[in-house]
């Protein structure tokens, strides 16, 4: 690979790392209209959205999708510990942690 193919690849990898961020933003304020509105469409197309990138992003940073649901796993088991008030009210943590294993 040339230097000139390098440097394209290059800026190809961090316009699409900028872009994903924009993204992000973008799919948080499409979140925020739908909860505002009380859409359930939109707040469940925005959750979508915003996981899904945030697993893009983190592929191309060189980060494995096992690795990210590993690290996800082990914030939950960690929480649920230490008795986070998402688990003690409501059992939203070792919700998640059985749906990811279960995957």
């Amino acid at each position: 690979m040339s230097n000139i193919d390098r440097d394209v690849d290059l800026a190809k990898r961090a316009k699409i790392i900028e872009w994903l961020k924009t993204e992000l933003v973008d799919q948080m304020a499409h979140l925020l209209k739908g909860i505002w509105e009380g859409s359930h469409h939109r707040i469940v197309d925005g959750l979508a959205s915003l996981i899904a990138y945030c697993y893009i992003l983190g592929r191309r940073l060189g980060i494995s999708l096992r690795n990210l649901d590993e690290v996800i796993l082990d914030k939950m088991k960690k929480h649920r510990e230490e008795g986070h008030q998402l688990e003690e009210w409501y059992g939203d943590i070792s919700a998640l942690e059985e749906h990811l294993r279960k995957r």
